[in-house]
């Protein structure tokens, strides 16, 4: 599986109006960010708190300016890393960078808690696509079939996996 080169344009956030409608191919069947908790953001609190503290020393303006400077730099990181994106628009499975035709995707397998933290480590392929993040215990599995494609299967953290699942599923069955 290769990365797409161009990325789909982003869709409207919720309640905003949408100029396709939800029937039209260009509308997300499906569309999740894999955001952080809301532990992390404190844990980026934190960190602005300890930039300052380090800075103290110097005086009140290099205390401020650490502060600020280590809490960008941590916020950033955190929403940097939760920006990861997985949806199901136009035909396709769009998983992070990755494009896949739903035609090129066979089974999809909703994982447990349990079965997700096994094909995240012993039964793992190395070849497989994986978008996973720690913070989300429940995952879909979804073998490719692309016999050109060496990407064995895509493993997919989601807080939602059977709504993926079924979103993968319906785009399947309009063919």
């Amino acid at each position: 599986m290769q990365p797409s080169a161009s990325n789909p344009a982003p869709t409207p956030s919720s309640g905003a109006s949408s100029p396709a409608s939800p029937a039209s191919p260009a509308a997300p069947r499906f569309d999740e960010r894999l955001t952080v908790p809301g532990s992390w953001w404190v844990i980026v609190a934190l960190l602005a708190v300890s930039g300052g503290l380090i800075m103290f020393p110097l005086g009140t303006v290099p205390m401020l300016g650490g502060l600020i400077v280590a809490g960008v730099a941590a916020g950033v990181a955190a929403s940097s890393y939760g920006s990861a994106r997985i949806r199901v628009v136009a035909g396709s499975l769009v998983a992070g960078e990755a494009r896949v035709p739903v035609s090129a995707l066979g089974a999809v397998e909703v994982l447990d808690e349990e079965e997700a933290r096994a094909w995240r480590t012993h039964k793992a392929d190395p070849r497989a696509f994986m978008l996973m993040r720690s913070y989300v215990p429940r995952a879909v599995r979804v073998v490719v079939t692309d016999p050109a494609d060496p990407t064995p299967y895509l493993y997919l953290s989601s807080r939602d996996p059977e709504g993926l699942a079924a979103a993968v599923e319906a785009v399947r069955a309009e063919g």
